[in-house]
């Protein structure tokens, strides 16, 4: 039955471009860039139990690299695009270093700290950043000589890189080392008795999660052709967070759902409600009261109680 169920994902994801309209290819392809960038939120919120809120800085400043790149330097992009993951990667690395001095609380506002460095630093930085106008006059890459200027073909390239993420982030959590991890979000002083060393655990997955934040900061510039100071702001890292949180965190499925929800709140509910922030808040709140850990987990609890009722 759950084989089926992937076969059939699988062929609807193959076969959708065919079927539906440009816009929808479209949303489709931003709920791919935002299931990354939530996928790899929940590493550090759901099986690290650290809550970020400076995810977007990773997005912001790969975006940013592989445009400042393309437009002044006219590297190609199959030469930018590893040097603004490295250069996004190594970032990581700093900012760990800093964030991971706390835990909770303060690992909460270190991330949003740093995150708001950068956002300003995108604003006043004009003569990197553009400031307020961004970096505009962007193309897409053309891997093998596929064109992605169109949005079915962008829409397969999208699909490819979120299938392959979603594989290697669950062969992470999925290891010995994602063992590991649980355990230092589950029972710190117990791992570090047992002689694991939880500060380089969490380190590492702070770095890897950046990593996929880059991965689809790559994908968003790719997309807008595009890059703007709103692209680093606390609204991003929340709307991350956010679709961590309501679709399931501690799941793999649960942030490729709450990004769904986000976006098509965002950019289709918008279009008949004006006040969409305050649909996506009451969907928030709704979740959080009736399943407080996510929509996969209580569906999964409500698809299993009525199995059993059933039986």
């Amino acid at each position: 039955m759950k084989a089926l169920g992937w076969i059939v994902l699988a062929v609807v994801l193959a076969t959708f471009p065919f079927f539906a309209g440009e816009f929808y290819v479209n949303l489709t392809s931003q709920i791919f860039i935002a299931a990354i960038f939530a996928a790899g939120l929940n590493l550090l919120v759901g099986y690290g139990g650290l809550s970020s809120l400076g995810h977007a800085s990773y997005l912001g400043v790969a975006a940013y690299m592989s445009a400042w790149l393309s437009l002044n330097l006219a590297m190609p992009h199959w030469a930018s695009a590893p040097i603004a993951l490295a250069g996004t990667t190594l970032m990581a690395c700093l900012f760990g270093v800093i964030a991971l001095r706390a835990t909770g609380l303060g690992f909460l506002m270190i991330t949003l700290a740093l995150s708001q460095v950068l956002w300003g630093l995108a604003y006043r930085w004009v003569s990197v950043t553009n400031g307020d106008n961004g970096l505009s006059g962007l193309t897409r890459p053309q891997p093998f000589g596929i064109d992605l200027d169109g949005a079915t073909p962008f829409y397969y390239f999208c699909l490819v890189v979120t299938v392959v993420a979603l594989w290697m982030i669950s062969r992470l959590v999925h290891s010995p080392f994602g063992a590991g991890l649980r355990g230092t979000r589950d029972q710190a002083r117990r791992m570090a008795a047992l002689g694991h060393n939880v500060g380089m655990v969490r380190w590492l997955t702070f770095v890897y999660a950046g990593f996929w934040g880059a991965v689809s900061g790559l994908l968003y510039v790719y997309y807008h052709k595009y890059i703007h100071p709103t692209a680093l702001s606390l609204t991003s890292s929340a709307e991350g967070l956010l679709a961590v949180i309501a679709g399931g965190s501690g799941t793999l499925a649960g942030p490729v759902i709450g990004a769904a929800i986000v976006v098509l709140l965002k950019n289709y509910v918008s279009a008949f409600v004006e006040r969409w922030n305050f649909l996506l808040g009451l969907v928030f709140v709704l979740i959080v009261i009736f399943m407080p850990d996510g929509l996969v987990p209580g569906l999964k609890r409500a698809w299993a109680r009525l199995r059993g009722s059933r039986a």
